[in-house]
């Protein structure tokens, strides 16, 4: 697929209006400028020319990204980052139109945050590896992956497939806009922070380099997000 020129196939009508639903029904909490959902709609009708605008001279700068926590069931707690309804909405954009260019990059035993795709199809092909005689299985947990994503590396994944300076820049800039935390600003030096809408591809983006590596060290495995379970069988183990 032709790449050069994405940022219009974001901006065209259709997708920014499929964007702004899918926002809509996902509701969520206000970001750093407090803007609820609710009010997005007007919000752009006032301002969505200006906002295509600068997304297409890369003037637009998103805002920082509110940090909360929640509780793990397991314990301890882990960091949301809850960008702006704007933000949020542009990045949804952003996502929808490069979801289905690597959807024909990724490996078919990945299952997190794809499109018709779920943990229930993961656990049954784990369960068909079981019953194919792999018989020795290591679980795999990337402790803290979307905190620890490193910026350059990723941009260079995504250098290779998208050719678009515009897309790329807004990327890049959604990666460093700052984290607020209470009232405190922290530069977002490196991760991706769970809760934006563009994370969960940008991270299988670049856990797909963890996949061909395991396809070519010979294992089978199934990945769901940062959890991976590869396989083999124990005669040859």
């Amino acid at each position: 697929m032709e790449t050069s020129s994405l940022m219009e196939q974001i901006l065209c009508k259709e997708n920014l209006n499929t964007a702004y639903l899918q926002v809509i029904r996902n509701k969520g909490a206000a970001g750093v400028d407090e803007m609820e959902y609710t009010e997005l709609g007007e919000y752009l009708l006032k301002n969505g020319e200006m906002i295509k605008k600068e997304l297409r001279t890369r003037k637009y700068k998103p805002q920082p990204v509110k940090r909360v926590e929640i509780a793990k069931p397991d314990g301890g707690t882990r960091n949301l980052g809850v960008p702006t309804v704007t933000d949020r909405f542009i990045q949804q954009a952003i996502a929808q139109i490069l979801t289905p260019i690597y959807e024909e990059q990724f490996h078919d035993h990945s299952y997190g945050f794809r499109p018709n795709r779920g943990a229930h199809q993961a656990v049954q092909k784990a369960l068909e590896m079981m019953n194919d005689g792999h018989n020795w299985i290591v679980d795999i947990d990337l402790e803290k992956f979307f905190d620890t994503v490193n910026h350059d590396k990723l941009m260079t994944i995504i250098g290779r497939t998208i050719k678009d300076g515009d897309v790329i820049s807004i990327i890049r800039k959604f990666l460093v806009s700052g984290i607020m935390i209470d009232d405190e600003y922290k530069d977002s030096i490196i991760g991706t922070p769970q809760g934006g809408n563009i994370s969960p591809l940008l991270s299988n983006i670049m856990l797909n380099e963890l996949d061909k590596e395991m396809e070519h060290r010979g294992l089978d495995f199934v990945r769901y997000a940062d959890d991976c379970a590869p396989r083999k069988r124990s005669q040859v183990a």
